[in-house]
């Protein structure tokens, strides 16, 4: 994320106007907003190997996936972001058509330079969204697929890899191979972790 800073702080309505309008897509965090940086093949394409088997899933459940261009609110934390994918199953998020409030699952599939914001401040801000039940982080630059489960008031820990080849998104109720996550991504031999 790049800050663009003209010394003022905008209202989220100011924001929301003036993203309708823009070119490069921002995410807002307590009145500032950060220009977001493009995307890699491996990014996009897991990014997308996981929206068509998450939709395909959901057909018919009265759950929404939505990827790259929808925001996440975080009112609590005055703020939203983009994420890969979130999915919610809230009737109340069809009452906007930019942002959804009511996420129960968001993804993020990391990159170099965002990795460390979305494991610490991101992260953290998410947990503020109540209906949040499981936040994923996908690599690209090994086979890995973290998740953070809400339970009672804890997140719990899970790490799938070669080792673990196999994961259930519990919220959604689907499970998930890693070779289908990474299908057509191409990670170099000695990034494959064992």
């Amino acid at each position: 994320m790049i800050a663009v800073s003209d010394n003022c702080k905008l209202t989220p309505e100011e924001y929301l106007a003036a993203e309708e309008q823009s070119s490069i897509k921002h995410e807002y965090i307590d009145g500032e907003v950060y220009a977001m940086a493009g995307t890699t093949d491996n990014h996009n394409a897991i990014a997308g190997n996981l929206y068509i088997l998450i939709r395909s899933h959901c057909r018919g459940k009265n759950c929404q996936v939505y990827f790259a261009d929808i925001k996440a609110r975080i009112e609590k934390k005055n703020c939203f972001y983009y994420p890969d994918l979130l999915v919610t199953c809230d009737q109340r998020d069809q009452e906007t058509q930019t942002y959804k409030c009511f996420s129960k699952l968001i993804i993020e599939v990391l990159s170099e330079s965002t990795e460390k914001f979305d494991r610490g401040d991101k992260f953290s801000d998410y947990q503020a969204l109540e209906s949040l039940e499981e936040y994923v982080l996908v690599s690209t630059q090994h086979q890995r697929v973290e998740i953070f489960r809400r339970q009672d008031q804890a997140w719990r820990y899970e790490r799938y890899d070669g080792a673990r080849s196999h994961f259930r998104l519990h919220s959604i109720d689907l499970e998930i191979t890693i070779p289908a996550v990474y299908e057509d991504v191409t990670i170099e031999p000695d990034q494959i972790e064992p």
